[in-house]
């Protein structure tokens, strides 16, 4: 199967106060952090919501202002187009994602419990995606796991999501 690894960056970071993407971690953007391990686990990466150095960009599906399911859209439908059979996705903000995540997610759509833009979500899974954003207004990845069926795979190792200044400086600390 070919897999298109997808990072989601366009989020306003109203929680972190600023750019989650660009915050340091060890002198590292957050978003190459997740670059680095997403990347080696797929056959091509890219960074859905903004530009970013070295990676192609790929735009919101069907408009900005759709959340983490117009990332999600945008990424199966550049998918679809340059001939991948699945997505593997992360945020930008998830700098210790499991370097086995591919094998872990297996067969999608599945997602990890707790984080649910960790994801494997087939590319015959747009479809379904846009008629879901056409229908609702339910703009939550949680709500859209459910309408998919994805599965829920247990991930024994912690995972550090930055949701807060907080959270980067206590992953910095523990680093250290």
């Amino acid at each position: 199967m070919k897999t298109l690894g997808a990072i989601f960056a366009g989020g306003a970071g109203r929680r972190f106060g600023s750019d989650k993407a660009r915050a340091l971690l060890g002198g590292r953007a957050l978003l190459d952090h997740v670059a680095d391990r997403l990347g080696p686990q797929c056959d091509a990466l890219v960074v859905v919501g903004r530009p970013w150095p070295g990676l192609l960009q790929v735009e919101d599906r069907p408009a900005p202002g759709q959340g983490p399911l117009g990332a999600l859209a945008g990424a199966l439908a550049h998918a679809q187009e340059a001939g991948f059979t699945q997505v593997l996705t992360s945020g930008c903000d998830l700098p210790d994602l499991p370097l086995n995540l591919r094998d872990m997610l297996d067969i999608g759509p599945a997602v990890i419990r707790g984080q649910p833009l960790l994801g494997l979500w087939p590319t015959a899974c747009l479809t379904e995606l846009l008629t879901h954003l056409s229908t609702t207004e339910d703009r939550s990845m949680r709500g859209w796991i459910v309408t998919s069926g994805a599965h829920m795979v247990v991930c024994d190792q912690p995972l550090a999501n930055i949701n807060y200044v907080s959270d980067l400086a206590m992953l910095e600390t523990h680093r250290d």
